[in-house]
């Protein structure tokens, strides 16, 4: 009885385990898509993008500020 478990678990790992390379086969193709369209979204909209972080700039300087008065108190 036993052995006949253990051939079912045998067969549910070797199940599970075409089952888990499936998808990470899946999750690299779907990564790899991503960095493709975020590599064309940075190319076809790169003066908004400059913009943006033009306008971030005095944002993240007031936030590092805020943090260094913040350890200095310490």
């Amino acid at each position: 009885m036993a052995a006949e478990e253990k051939k079912c678990c045998d067969t549910e790992k070797k199940c599970c385990d075409s089952k888990k390379a499936l998808a990470t086969l899946l999750k690299v193709v779907l990564g790899l898509v991503f960095l493709v369209l975020g590599g064309w979204a940075i190319l076809k909209f790169w003066g908004s993008l400059v913009v943006i972080i033009q306008g971030g700039i005095g944002l993240f300087l007031i936030l590092a500020g805020v943090i260094t008065l913040a350890i200095a108190k310490e």
